[in-house]
């Protein structure tokens, strides 16, 4: 199975405490995968809203024109409808339902011919919870920093 990513949302994992992932099919428009596969998406505002009967929309994601399209071109942020097994979108709404918890998008990859989101449970960091995951992360390079220098010497 090929997978290749086309556009990451960093910022998530920064902003976010992840709690769960789930793979979607995104419904998608005539040059809008041809946009997407250019890697001309913006992530970074997105999120998931789910409807009252029960379907799930991609909100806020920028997905520029194509730039070889023409006055058939998609317009550039519309809600995108994702495409879920019932059971995923029954877990998804129980977990929206608990106070702070959101859904966000982490990814956009093609798998196989197809043009998939990785969406995510996210529950939102506080100021000191990213200065103890930065501290963190600081402190792995420096310990992997070392260790190179070791195997040098």
């Amino acid at each position: 199975m090929t997978l290749k990513i086309l556009m990451q949302n960093r910022k998530a994992f920064h902003e976010y405490e992840i709690i769960e992932t789930f793979e979607a099919g995104l419904m998608l428009q005539g040059t809008e995968v041809k946009s997407i596969r250019e890697g001309h998406v913006h992530l970074t505002d997105g999120w998931i809203n789910i409807t009252p009967d029960g379907e799930a929309f991609l909100m806020q994601v920028k997905i520029a024109p194509y730039s070889q399209g023409n006055i058939h071109n998609h317009a550039e942020a519309r809600p995108r409808k994702l495409l879920l097994h019932r059971k995923e979108l029954l877990q998804l709404e129980e977990h929206v339902s608990t106070r702070g918890n959101t859904i966000i998008p982490l990814k956009i990859y093609l798998k196989k011919a197809y043009v998939k989101v990785e969406i995510a449970i996210a529950r939102g960091k506080k100021q000191y919870d990213k200065r103890q995951t930065t501290k963190k992360r600081e402190t792995q390079r420096e310990i992997e920093r070392d260790h190179k220098i070791k195997v040098r010497v």
